[in-house]
């Protein structure tokens, strides 16, 4: 029954109340029995410790619950910038969206990001005004806002009756009447009622509108009130359906979820408005043996194929592999053929999640979420099929990591545990990165910030109870080129009596930045006198492995467009080995010809002030080299948009909280990398 199901996601800015308006969903659901509290350390779906204690979602968390006949898969998101990973994994398998707006704040940075990630996978949302019993909350500013920095069309579902303190309900523009929660039963029980005389005025108002944004999207509701006949609630949600599936409209509600009011018509509206699986456009894959790109509709009876959007290692279990099924369905006890890596694994157990908890499933079909038990060998990304039907779903794209520390075991003792507790968590998060330096032999990891790698640390000290110490932070640079250079390198080398030789010229030269690097080779490949596939392999894999290991300081490389443009191989001394070595070495000489230069990772900062600070504000990121690029006035804030470096940012927070009497906040995500300025 795939029209039953819904893949739903909660995203927003850190502290909108994605949580505890989750809480409440599974609560009015019937999937617990109590609400559990963010500020109590008591939410469902943060389960882990830290999230209890930081009172922040650190990892997306799944669960199933039941309304009106309908499968809600949920997954709440991180709010956090620094666990921006977490949220695009989670975009890219959901059907739809909930959009979680401050009432008093509006569109937040982290809501700028979240929204960008659902228009890239083309999410489907519906939208959700919060906290309307807070000191200066304004849902029609929040609309606009909405409106006007993310470029949707919004349009009001409900209007809210009172505000801040007296708020106490909201007007249902399609039923026209007045919804009312009986807070002694904790919301549970809903009170309707007609509209009062002295908001009807405005009812009817924003009513028209809704009709009027609707109509220029859909015929059917322009002829029927052309035509002078009534617009019933039926047709009105058959038209807003059509039209947020097709991204046309953005539906917004509003509530208050900690004084539970407002949760029971956001459930409802994604019931009603956001789209099935298979309503959803069929997802694109490329077929390995055809070398052509396919669409896959979402049917349960065709051959299995689903993506692993998320690893998670448990203690007693090993790997929990979440799993996304776009097509046929898979079963316990089965085997499932790993694409990207041809090899087979088992599927030992299948698990539907709620949160920590879980339940056996018997079958995961096309359109459903569960957690496979068994496979060893995925990572997030791979494509799980079958053997004989060989397609790849499109990668999942994650920033790279800009902060690194250093950390090594108290004791000799523990450094094999400490690198195998590393990987277990590189293998669930695909932004934290660990690596030995060469020349002190000492581990460091990387993050998206401060506080990813110090929840990471965090586990390792408690979850894994390694006793182990961490240096302080320190930007991660990357290396690339300011002009073109090239090279002809030999390579000669007699190993267990046989010589291994090879000769080739590599061209390398600046690719526009944020472009990424790439290898090209210009020999001919066909003809009497081709090269092996393997030479031009092995040629491949030594330049892309000296795009990692760097040019004069050893960072990885970016931005380096490197072209195989001449080669020499005999038969009797051309081995891989030799021409893998040699295209390594023509590489790294080419690029030390070529000007090599550092190149530092910039931030988008974006900062909230109150208006009596934002002067020191200001001056405070441009002392820290920072380049202010905007600024945007609101009611009780300014907005304030820079750019700066990463390496003068540590230990901002305190200098903010210094200028401002702790009122004002920072939000700091990955932009770009420039040439490192002199300082």
């Amino acid at each position: 029954m795939l029209h039953t199901i819904r893949n739903i996601g909660i995203m927003a800015h850190i502290d909108a109340g994605k949580t505890t308006t989750t809480e409440r969903i599974l609560y009015y659901t019937g999937k617990s029995h109590r609400i559990g509290e963010v500020d109590d350390g008591e939410a469902i779906m943060d389960w882990m410790e830290q999230e209890q204690q930081r009172g922040i979602t650190i990892q997306s968390a799944a669960t199933t619950t039941y309304w009106k006949d309908h499968q809600i898969n949920i997954i709440d998101t991180p709010g956090h910038v620094d666990f921006t990973a977490e949220v695009e994994r989670s975009l890219r398998v959901l059907d739809g969206a909930v959009a979680i707006f401050d009432a008093v704040r509006g569109v937040e940075p982290q809501t700028e990001t979240v929204w960008r990630q659902a228009r890239r996978y083309h999410v489907p949302c519906v939208g959700y005004v919060n906290k309307m019993d807070r000191m200066g909350a304004d849902f029609y500013f929040v609309l606009e806002d909405v409106r006007a920095k993310l470029g949707a069309n919004t349009v009001a579902l409900q209007i809210p009756i009172g505000k801040e303190g007296g708020f106490e309900g909201v007007i249902d523009l399609i039923e026209m009447k007045e919804i009312r929660w009986d807070t002694a039963a904790e919301g549970g029980r809903i009170i309707a009622s007609a509209v009062a005389g002295g908001r009807e005025k405005l009812a009817r108002e924003w009513r028209e509108k809704l009709i009027d944004t609707l109509s220029s999207v859909s015929d059917a509701v322009t002829e029927r009130y052309l035509s002078g006949g009534e617009l019933d609630a039926a047709l009105i949600r058959k038209e807003l359906r059509r039209a947020v599936l097709g991204r046309m409209i953005l539906p917004m509600l509003t509530g208050a979820s900690r004084r539970n009011m407002g949760v029971q018509p956001l459930i409802d509206a994604v019931v009603d408005y956001l789209p099935a699986p298979d309503e959803t456009a069929p997802v694109a894959g490329y077929h390995l043996k055809k070398e052509e790109e396919i669409q896959i509709p979402c049917d349960p009876g065709a051959q299995p194929l689903g993506l692993v959007f998320k690893i998670q290692n448990d203690r007693e279990a090993g790997s929990l592999c979440y799993v996304r099924m776009y097509s046929g369905s898979l079963k316990p006890g089965g085997v499932v053929f790993n694409v990207g890596k041809k090899k087979r694994e088992r599927v030992g157990r299948i698990l539907r999640m709620h949160s920590n908890k879980s339940e056996p499933m018997d079958e995961l079909s096309a359109g459903d979420i569960g957690v496979i038990i068994g496979m060893k060998l995925a990572r997030t990304g791979d494509t799980v099929g079958s053997e004989g039907w060989q397609v790849v779903l499109e990668k999942m794209q994650f920033p790279e990591p800009v902060i690194s520390v250093s950390i090594e075991p108290k004791t000799i003792s523990e450094q094999e545990k400490l690198k195998t507790v590393l990987a277990l968590l590189s293998k669930e998060d695909p932004t934290f990165t660990t690596r030995e330096n060469g020349e002190t032999g000492q581990l460091i990891i990387s993050g998206m910030g401060e506080l990813h790698l110090d929840i990471l640390i965090t586990r390792i000290l408690r979850e894994f109870n390694l006793s182990a110490k961490a240096g302080n932070p320190q930007v991660t640079y990357r290396e690339s080129i300011s002009k073109a250079g090239e090279r002809a390198e030999t390579f000669s080398r007699v190993i267990a009596g046989r010589e291994n030789a090879a000769a080739l010229t590599l061209r390398v030269e600046p690719a526009k930045r944020g472009s990424g690097n790439k290898y090209i080779c210009a020999i001919k490949t066909g003809g009497k006198n081709a090269v092996p596939g393997e030479i031009l392999d092995a040629v491949e894999r030594g330049v892309n492995g000296a795009f990692v290991s760097g040019i004069v300081m050893g960072y990885p490389c970016i931005d380096i467009q490197a072209t195989l443009i001449d080669l020499q191989y005999s038969e009797l001394t051309g081995t891989e080995f030799a021409f893998e070595a040699c295209a390594s070495m023509a590489f790294d000489e080419a690029c030390r010809a070529a000007a090599p230069i550092l190149l530092e990772p910039i931030m988008a900062v974006d900062l909230a002030s109150p208006h009596e600070f934002v002067g020191e504000v200001m001056s405070l990121v441009t002392q820290r080299g920072g380049q202010v690029l905007s600024m945007n006035s609101k009611t009780e804030i300014d907005e304030i948009k820079a750019h700066a470096p990463m390496a003068k940012m540590f230990g901002f927070m305190t200098s903010l909280r210094s200028v401002s009497q702790g009122r004002a906040s920072f939000n700091m995500e990955f932009s770009h990398f420039e040439k490192k300025a002199e300082r």
